[in-house]
């Protein structure tokens, strides 16, 4: 043999011997060692300041306004004046009611007294014409019985006597009606009662003519200007009663489950970036809100209060909802098709190749969970949801963080756009 062809037959050995060692390599594939890590779950969602009570006022009457005393950001206290209105018409009607009742007084006055003498009066003189009418009877028919008149002058004295009766029954009728249980009393002092409700109903229209602060408050907005004409009903100011100030959520009810009352939260504002703070859940809403599919989440602001926050402000909230100290964690990139929150199938490096393997679920964040049985500290798992079982596969660490940490930036990024949509 040729020495051209001992290398050409040597050339070839060392072909097909670095070709099979090619083929027989086993390929790499991103992986994940498990570790026991410390594992929190929180929750993040945008806020609102708000106080726990807002109140629009307005006027109860049509009218103009004549003055509006207070202006935005201005503090106000219980019973101020806010808005005042014209009341020359108001201030008119006023009197001529007060007129009223004067006269209706000045009239129960006098029934009770010149009224009362005068009846009193009557009563006495139709008496009297009694008493003369029946002697001048009795006299009339002695006269009669001894022939000296005839029987016509009788009859005259009989109706004479009829006639004072009936007069002085009139008098004591008038004397009953000016009593203090009679008619006349009654009616004189309904028209008084009458008199003064009508005083009074004007005195309180012309007290809503001052659109007045219900409580200590703060003035958040001013929809009223002088010269305006108002009407019932209509919002003139809107105002932020003085109470603790608190922060309002609407969470996507997905979350419902995660959150609970007394839940620690680190708040931030985005004008005020440097300036974290704390908070805690108060309370969640009974209610579901149907149209957006979120409840509400109120939550208390830890003392000291920042003294940036305003009414409205827009805040970034975590709520720190689950927390392990130490357990085993996994990737939920590492989590193969199929998956349950309690139940995983992972493919574990063993021996060079892959095995699948079932494991049990705890805790779940956003982007890893936590691993109560079916793994153990230092097992290698792959990263890959296609990958087969049983194939010869080698694990490759570095590329597994490279992909984690690809795949948290995007996560990122599609939380930014969820939270700005939520806003």
């Amino acid at each position: 043999m040729t020495r051209s062809r001992i290398a050409i037959l040597v050339a070839v050995v060392l072909a097909v011997t670095v070709a099979a060692a090619i083929v027989g390599r086993a390929p790499t594939v991103p992986a994940v060692q498990v570790q026991a890590a410390p594992l929190v779950r929180t929750l993040q969602f945008s806020a609102r300041v708000a106080t726990s009570s807002r109140v629009e006022v307005g006027a109860t009457l049509t009218g103009r306004v004549a003055e509006v005393t207070v202006r935005e950001g201005a503090a106000v206290r219980h019973g101020e004046a806010l808005v005042r209105l014209e009341t020359e018409e108001l201030r008119a009607a006023l009197d001529q009611a007060r007129a009223a009742e004067r006269q209706a007084a000045a009239r129960l006055a006098g029934l009770r007294t010149t009224g009362r003498s005068g009846v009193q009066a009557q009563l006495e003189q139709a008496e009297a014409t009694l008493l003369n009418a029946r002697a001048e009877l009795d006299r009339v028919e002695r006269l009669v019985a001894q022939g000296f008149l005839s029987a016509s002058r009788a009859d005259d004295a009989r109706r004479a006597v009829a006639v004072a009766q009936a007069q002085r029954e009139s008098a004591r009728a008038q004397v009953g009606a000016l009593a203090d249980a009679g008619a006349e009393i009654a009616q004189a002092q309904a028209q008084l009662a009458l008199a003064a409700s009508a005083s009074q109903a004007a005195r309180a229209r012309l007290a809503q003519a001052v659109v007045v602060a219900p409580a200590d408050a703060r003035v958040l907005a001013r929809q009223v200007e002088p010269g305006q004409i108002v009407q019932p009903g209509r919002a003139l100011l809107t105002l932020a009663l003085d109470s603790p100030l608190q922060l309002v959520a609407q969470v996507d009810e997905r979350y419902l489950g995660q959150l609970g009352p007394g839940q620690e939260a680190a708040v931030l504002a985005d004008a005020f970036p440097g300036q974290r703070f704390a908070a805690r859940v108060r309370s969640i809403a009974p209610l579901i809100d149907v149209q957006r599919g979120s409840v509400e989440v109120k939550l208390d602001i830890a003392d000291p209060v920042p003294a940036f926050l305003r009414e409205d402000l827009t805040l970034s909230v975590e709520v720190e909802t689950a927390r392990r100290e130490r357990t085993l964690t996994l990737p939920l990139a590492a989590l193969r098709e199929g998956a349950t929150p309690s139940q995983a199938r992972v493919l574990v490096l063993e021996g060079g190749r892959g095995v699948e393997r079932e494991v049990q679920l705890g805790l779940r964040t956003l982007s890893a969970v936590e691993v109560t049985a079916g793994l153990a500290a230092g097992d290698v798992v792959a990263i890959g949801r296609s990958l087969a079982p049983g194939r010869r596969l080698r694990g490759d660490l570095e590329a597994g963080a490279a992909a984690l940490a690809r795949k948290a930036g995007v996560d990122d990024a599609g939380s930014t756009v969820m939270n700005a949509m939520g806003r």
